[in-house]
C-alpha cells in the first residue's frame, strides 16, 4: 500500500469535520517545476567561476548531504534485499550520470534545445501507455504545446548533441527506476531516493571534485551550490517521488509536458514577462491534453 500526502481539514465550530484529502499529483508536478527552474537561478552565479563538471559535482554533493543528515539512509539500505539495492544503487549511477551529461549538453548547446531532446524520452514512455483514441489525443496535445513553448535552435557543438542524447535516455531510466522505489510508497521512495543521490555524489567525486576546489573555499560560491542542489535535486526528487507514487510510468511521463508550461507561468509571475500569443496557446494545449489524460483516467 502506497502512502500518501494528505490536507487535514479542520472543522469550524458546529460544522462537521471532513474526511482528509490526498493532495493531487498535480501540486508535486507544480512545486517540482518552480524549484526546478529556481536550480539555475543559483547555478549563474557558478557557471563563470566553476568548470561544468564542478557544478554537477556541487549539485550532487550538497544534495546528497541533505539527504544523509535528513534521512540516515544507509541504516535502510542495509535492510534492503539484495535486489532492491541493485536498484537503488542503479539509481544512484542514473543520477551522477544524467546531471554530468545535463550540465556539459547545456555548456554547449542553448538550453532550449537540450530541454526539447530530454522530452523526447518522456514522450517515448507516454505513447508506449496509449490505449485509446483519448490518450492519444492527449498526447498529441501535450506534445504542441511543448513544441510551441520551446524554441529550438540547431546550434552549438555536435558533442553537446551527443551528451544531450545521452542526458534523454538517462531520464528515461530515471523515470523508470523512480517508479520502481515508488512502488514502496512516498515516504518508503524518498528514504531509497536519499540513498541513491549519497551514491551519485560517490559516483560523481572522481571526476568533478577537483573542479569545484575552488568554490569550497568561496562562502559565496559554496552557498550557491547548495542552493543548485536544494532546488534542482532534493525538493524535485522528493515532489517526484510522492507523484510517482500515485501514477502510472506512462501518465507521470505525459506530465512532464508542465514543466515548460510551469517556466512560462512563472515568467508570467515573477518576472512579469508578457507571453507571446504562441506561448499563451502552449500552455493551454499543455494544460488541456494533461486534464484529458486526468479524466480519462478518472
Amino acid at each position: 500500500m502506497t502512502d500518501e500526502v494528505v490536507l487535514q481539514i479542520k472543522p469550524i465550530a458546529g460544522e462537521r469535520a471532513q474526511p482528509a484529502r490526498p493532495v493531487p499529483p498535480e501540486v508535486f508536478f507544480i512545486c517540482s517545476a518552480i524549484f526546478h527552474y529556481l536550480g539555475p537561478a543559483f547555478a549563474v552565479l557558478l557557471f563563470a567561476e566553476v568548470d561544468v563538471l564542478g557544478v554537477a559535482w556541487l549539485r550532487i554533493a550538497s544534495a546528497a548531504v541533505v539527504f544523509a543528515f535528513w534521512k540516515r539512509p544507509w541504516r535502510l539500505f542495509a535492510e534492503l534485499r539484495a535486489g532492491e539495492k541493485r536498484i537503488v544503487v542503479a539509481l544512484g549511477f542514473v543520477l551522477a550520470i544524467m546531471n554530468v551529461c545535463f550540465y556539459v549538453a547545456i555548456d554547449r548547446l542553448p538550453l532550449a534545445t537540450v530541454g526539447t531532446i530530454e522530452f523526447l524520452g518522456p514522450i517515448a514512455l507516454a505513447a508506449l501507455g496509449v490505449r485509446t483514441i483519448r490518450n492519444l489525443a492527449a498526447l498529441l496535445l501535450a506534445c504542441s504545446g511543448v513544441f510551441l513553448l520551446t524554441s529550438v535552435r540547431i546550434s552549438g557543438e555536435p558533442i553537446g548533441y551527443i551528451f544531450a542524447f545521452a542526458n534523454c535516455a538517462l531520464f528515461v531510466l530515471y523515470i523508470l527506476l523512480g517508479h520502481r522505489i515508488a512502488a514502496t510508497g512516498g515516504r518508503g521512495g524518498v528514504e531509497r531516493l536519499a540513498m541513491a543521490m549519497v551514491i551519485a555524489s560517490i559516483v560523481v567525486t572522481p571526476i568533478g571534485l577537483r573542479s569545484a576546489a575552488g568554490a569550497l573555499l568561496d562562502p559565496k560560491l559554496l552557498l550557491a551550490g547548495i542552493g543548485v542542489g536544494i532546488c534542482s535535486s532534493v525538493i524535485p526528487y522528493i515532489c517526484d517521488q510522492f507523484a510517482m507514487a500515485r501514477l502510472s510510468k506512462a501518465t507521470f511521463a505525459l506530465m512532464l509536458s508542465l514543466l515548460p508550461a510551469t517556466a512560462c507561468l512563472v515568467g508570467i509571475i515573477v518576472l512579469r514577462q508578457v507571453p507571446s500569443i504562441s506561448e499563451l496557446t502552449g500552455v493551454g494545449a499543455v494544460i488541456a491534453g494533461v486534464a484529458l489524460k486526468r479524466n480519462a483516467n478518472d
